[in-house]
């Protein structure tokens, strides 16, 4: 199957629709994710076992699931008729008769005052939020902050310490292809479900529930289906290294090919939501396409008075570099403007009617 991050990518405008087979954006009707205050710091970096599906060399797939499986929590969800028909195919919009809804996905603790890591498009219009933990104990739960652009979510839970049992987050930029992977979650509503498998590939590129691009996503073919949104992605030591959130499939089931968004995005997200900012990211306001053997990335469009138009980008422009380094790919280019803040100066090396000359471009601020 192509990979969602072979079609057209725009920075910071919209993602255009994904080339071959059907994309369920989302896992279902729901989910979250979860990790401590002092997790949100990764802990230093420490030699990588086996692989978790093996039972040497690293912690079993049992030691993993009863080290982790009391921070995870089910996700329950009453939405408001005005949320609309889950584009993740979960089925949990409204019916446009002004009744609620319910979805349900998975999430995991993040630290002891009660904070739950989840998917943006779990909680999306939520009128209502409770939150099961793995003794069957149940507590209603607060969104404390979203960010659609990268679809984390951070919410507060209201229970006992006793309850909360925080994971620990890992660097997702120390994992590697073939690393085995853990998922734990509530698939089809099946609370406390674990599957398992391997990164398949790292650094792909996929849709927010706002139509921007998430680059980075950790790509693993460990079985995840509607339910498991929100959930952890676990390495072969139990600590966080993303949270469950895509499929690619025809079927609308699990085909092999899920992607979680890396623990060092859920992180910096995550801390700042719990600090009450709203999360901004960088903005370019263009479509890019790869540009194919001759190198670099084709502006296909540009947004009417956005920064890189202002700037002078136009349509047709070829992308070379980006402050002096080469640019490859769409990929490439989205990965470079999202690590810039808003108001950030870039400059890009464009090749237009044979010539080459460099365009400094403002970065703005992504819109919502």
């Amino acid at each position: 199957m192509t990979p969602r991050r072979t079609s057209a990518v725009l920075v910071a405008v919209a993602v255009a629709s994904g080339a071959g087979g059907a994309a369920v954006y989302g896992l279902a009707g729901g989910g979250g994710s979860s990790s401590t205050t002092t997790a949100l710091a990764a802990p230093a970096p420490t030699p990588r076992p086996a692989a978790a599906v093996k039972t040497s060399g690293g912690l079993s797939v049992n030691q993993i699931y009863r080290q982790a499986n009391p921070g995870v929590v089910d996700i329950k969800v009453r939405q408001s008729a005005s949320a609309g028909t889950d584009q993740f195919g979960g089925g949990n919009g409204g019916n446009g008769s002004g009744q609620e809804s319910q979805a349900e996905g998975s999430g995991f603790v993040i630290d002891t005052d009660g904070h739950v890591a989840t998917n943006q498009h779990v909680v999306d219009g939520a009128t209502s939020i409770t939150v099961t933990f793995a003794d069957g104990k149940t507590a209603s739960a607060k969104v404390v902050g979203t960010d659609p652009s990268t679809d984390v979510a951070v919410i507060k839970v209201d229970a006992p310490k006793s309850e909360l049992h925080p994971l620990t987050f890992d660097d997702s930029n120390g994992v590697e292809v073939g690393d085995g992977v853990v998922a734990i979650g509530s698939p089809f509503g099946l609370e406390e479900s674990v599957t398992t498998g391997i990164v398949s590939a790292l650094n792909r590129t996929i849709q927010a529930p706002n139509n921007f691009t998430i680059s980075g996503a950790i790509q693993t073919d460990a079985a995840i289906n509607h339910g498991n949104s929100g959930g952890p992605l676990l390495d072969s030591s139990g600590h966080v290294i993303g949270i469950n959130s895509q499929i690619e499939s025809d079927s609308g089931g699990n085909d092999g090919v899920g992607f979680s968004i890396p623990s060092s995005m859920v992180q910096r997200v995550a801390q700042e939501l719990i600090s009450g900012g709203k999360v901004a990211h960088a903005y370019l306001g263009v479509q890019l396409t790869d540009a194919g053997s001759g190198g670099g990335v084709t502006v296909a469009q540009t947004v009417a008075s956005g920064p890189g138009a202002d700037a002078g980008l136009h349509t047709g422009d070829v992308v070379t570099a980006i402050d002096g380094k080469t640019v490859a790919s769409s990929d490439a280019l989205v990965s470079a403007v999202d690590s810039h803040k808003p108001g950030d100066q870039i400059t890009l090396t464009v090749k237009r009617g044979g010539n080459a000359s460099q365009i400094t471009v403002k970065l703005g601020t992504r819109p919502n």
